[in-house]
């Protein structure tokens, strides 16, 4: 019988040493790559998204029920598309209710979420860098070249238009879901390898640009996972063109977990 009692007491502590174990380990680091676009028409790049004003009820309340969906998440930390000093000044104005009223993705979907969540800071991870497309244009001009980007680029117009189409006729839940499939980042980054095309020989103007853009990607998911602690759960709005090369990172991170945003935007 004692014998029979020292078995059991020994299976008993190594089940309470194992549940302790597992109690002990942190909560997985979890990382959820949100694709936008501009809301406030600020016309920088090549093709821009036509929306409405965001600040009108409707919008309003459409932005209200994406941070809510998000919300759903728990996320520990936001990140945007600022560098840190801007957002950190910003993002202490709007929690005072001194920010001047703004379109601006980063406040209305950002600012809008961390505040929500009752966030003390925002964390601003974007770094700047080159893109030397004019190098590529140029090469494609002489190079018999010129149809093949003519066409890459009339395809890019073509997708922004229908962007602002769906802007126009459904809500700004439904256009970011739409957005946020793995199937169209890819699509999107291959406007990106297309470019490899453009060169020969010791000439490489297309290599060069695709470097740069990995680059400065590199640097933001950099920026990103030395914000991120351990079990912390992020959510990063950027532009759409940006998220193929960061949900790369995210997946690639040693424990870092991909999250999907469409399981939590509203449709």
């Amino acid at each position: 019988m004692f014998a029979r009692l020292l078995v059991l007491l020994g299976a008993l502590l190594v089940v309470g040493d194992a549940t302790a174990q597992e109690a002990a380990k942190p909560a997985p680091t979890k990382v959820m790559i949100v694709g936008t676009f501009h809301l406030d028409n600020p016309g920088r790049d090549v093709f821009n998204v036509q929306v409405d004003d965001v600040l009108a009820k409707k919008r309003q309340a459409e932005l209200a029920d994406i941070a809510k969906g998000l919300a759903r998440f728990e996320p520990t930390q936001v990140m945007v598309e600022w560098p840190q000093a801007t957002t950190d000044e910003q993002y202490a104005s709007y929690r005072t209710g001194k920010l001047a009223p703004s379109r601006n993705e980063v406040v209305q979907l950002g600012f809008r979420l961390a505040a929500l969540r009752d966030l003390e800071r925002v964390n601003g991870i974007d770094v700047g860098g080159e893109f030397p497309f004019d190098a590529v244009k140029e090469y494609a001009s002489t190079h018999g070249m010129q149809p093949r980007l003519d066409a890459a680029l009339a395809g890019a117009g073509k997708e922004v238009k229908n962007l602002s189409e769906r802007v126009a006729s459904g809500s700004l839940g439904s256009v970011l879901r739409y957005m946020n499939t793995p199937e169209r980042a890819l699509e999107n980054h291959g406007f990106y390898v297309d470019m490899l095309r453009y060169g020969e020989g010791d000439t490489q103007p297309g290599a060069r640009l695709v470097s740069a853009w990995y680059a400065r990607n590199l640097s933001i998911c950099a920026r990103l996972l030395q914000s991120l602690p351990e079990g912390g759960r992020a959510v990063v709005f950027f532009g759409e063109g940006h998220a193929y090369l960061l949900r790369q990172c995210i997946v690639e991170a040693p424990g870092v977990e991909l999250v999907e945003p469409n399981d939590y935007l509203p449709k």
